[in-house]
């Protein structure tokens, strides 16, 4: 896979896809202050600085699509090209982060 494969979806598409698969894989990749502030129901954060080192608990979602997203889509990025460069088949960005997401959240404070 490269990054030409990688699907960047508007929050509306990722909001369906979520909503038709339940399979999807959510990854947070901010900061935990900003997570518990606010992230997408379901998501796993994994801050995009410790994700090299968290990739062989992820290695099980290799095959699953898996929806990445940090705040406004500037540190998401890196996060997709750690992914992809690990193999991982199934890609999805929210390109404006979940800064253009206007649904639910979860808070965990």
């Amino acid at each position: 896979m490269t990054n030409e494969d990688v699907k960047n979806v508007t929050a509306e598409e990722a909001h369906k896809l979520i909503d038709k698969d339940n399979e999807f894989v959510i990854l947070d990749v901010r900061t935990k202050e900003e997570y518990d502030n606010g992230h997408i129901p379901g998501a796993k954060l994994v801050p995009v600085q410790v994700l090299p080192t968290k990739l062989d608990q992820l290695d099980i979602y290799k095959n699953k699509p898996v929806l990445v997203y940090c705040e406004s889509g500037r540190r998401s990025p890196t996060a997709v090209d750690t992914l992809v460069s690990n193999d991982f088949q199934n890609v999805y960005h929210l390109s404006r982060g979940i800064a253009s997401w206007k649904y639910n959240v979860t808070k965990s404070i």
